[in-house]
């Protein structure tokens, strides 16, 4: 299984994570050893971080941020009840910018994904491919099909506990925030992971990592972040489920197919109008955005919007509600994750109320 994050050019715009079958038969032979391929390769070319910060030869400015993600790791298991494991005390160069390339696909008037599913992991909204060449093929499969499909490279590998997952060098390019939360994220998905429940999974890791971070700064007597950023990235996410959730509306409507294919592309330059006004009026020097709204937007760039933090402000509350206790948090995030789907999604759907943040516009691929 792998654990994979989108970063916007400049900025982080949404974390995700992407679950492969690394460990079961899948019906893809030829994509199973691929799989067992790049995982093994991972394995093969890990190195102790100690024996890397041991080596005259590593660049201390290498050393420096392992050093970092050190201490993270330690305090991940100290302070917020993470595992305690080798998970992020190995250390692997790449050569390569990214760890895996994820292939997204929706049909071309629907915004739910074209599943893949796996024993393990159950079904998720994409397939990760170790090799760029062979994302690119699965891609132009998928399009000579009909579908609408995105490929995003991605830094960030794990395999939730299965093996001892290595710090990659595509992590290298991160601020320390994602170095340190991303530690504590993927950690998280270690202690509790639901089959086939994407939205469920990321939103509580999600909790964790923006958490663990505000506890980790308050430990270092460093200034605790004043969530602006955060608030145009949940505006941002809320703008494109808006999309998503129009798009929706249009594609149960009866129009026919060339009627619809042109309401398709005017709803997305009209996203585009509504972008510009809304960072015109509250984000005027900002343009982080910006190249993602200029690329091409289709139903796949918008999957990975709302998987991942749907549902963070409930995990917050429930936060809240257990005092701030971590081991606390965590039985009652166990209970939830026992629930069926139906009566899991109704309890956060409560929790989020509590909140007062706006679900209107948010869909569930």
């Amino acid at each position: 299984m792998t654990s994979l994050r989108i970063l916007a050019p400049g900025a982080r715009l949404i974390a995700c994570i992407v679950v492969i079958a690394v460990l079961a038969a899948c019906a893809n032979l030829r994509y199973y050893a691929h799989v067992t391929h790049g995982e093994s390769a991972l394995l093969l070319q890990r190195r102790s971080v100690d024996k890397v910060l041991a080596d005259p030869a590593t660049n201390p400015k290498l050393a420096t941020r392992l050093q970092l993600a050190q201490q993270a790791r330690r305090f991940a298991s100290a302070r917020l009840d993470l595992p305690d494991n080798r998970s992020y005390t190995y250390y692997v160069d790449l050569h390569r910018p990214y760890v895996v390339w994820n292939v997204y696909a929706t049909p071309r008037f629907s915004v739910d994904a074209v599943p893949q599913c796996f024993p393990i992991a159950g079904c998720v909204a994409y397939r990760g491919w170790f090799d760029e060449k062979k994302a690119s093929e699965s891609a132009k499969r998928l399009r000579t099909q009909g579908n609408d499909v995105y490929v995003g490279g991605v830094p960030a590998y794990s395999t939730l506990g299965w093996f001892a997952d290595p710090i990659l060098s595509s992590m290298m390019r991160w601020d320390d925030d994602e170095l340190v939360g991303t530690i504590f994220h993927e950690l998280a998905h270690q202690l509790i992971y639901v089959k086939g429940d994407t939205a469920f999974n990321e939103s509580y890791a999600m909790f964790v990592e923006n958490q663990g971070l505000r506890e980790w700064h308050a430990s270092r007597g460093e200034p605790v972040d004043d969530d602006s950023e955060q608030a145009m990235d949940d505006g941002f996410t809320q703008l494109a489920l808006d999309l998503r959730m129009r798009l929706k509306k249009l594609y149960a409507s009866d129009v026919g197919d060339s009627a619809m294919g042109a309401d398709k592309e005017r709803e997305i330059a009209d996203f585009r109008l509504r972008y510009a006004a809304w960072r015109d009026k509250n984000w005027p020097n900002d343009h982080r955005y910006d190249a993602w709204v200029a690329r091409p937007i289709n139903n796949a760039t918008l999957l990975p919007f709302g998987l991942y933090d749907q549902w963070v402000q409930a995990f917050a509350a429930l936060f809240k509600q257990t005092g701030g206790q971590w081991p606390s948090f965590y039985a009652r995030v166990r209970a939830l994750a026992r629930e069926p789907n139906a009566e899991r999604e109704r309890t956060l759907r409560e929790l989020l109320k509590s909140t007062n943040v706006p679900t209107a516009t948010t869909a569930t691929p």
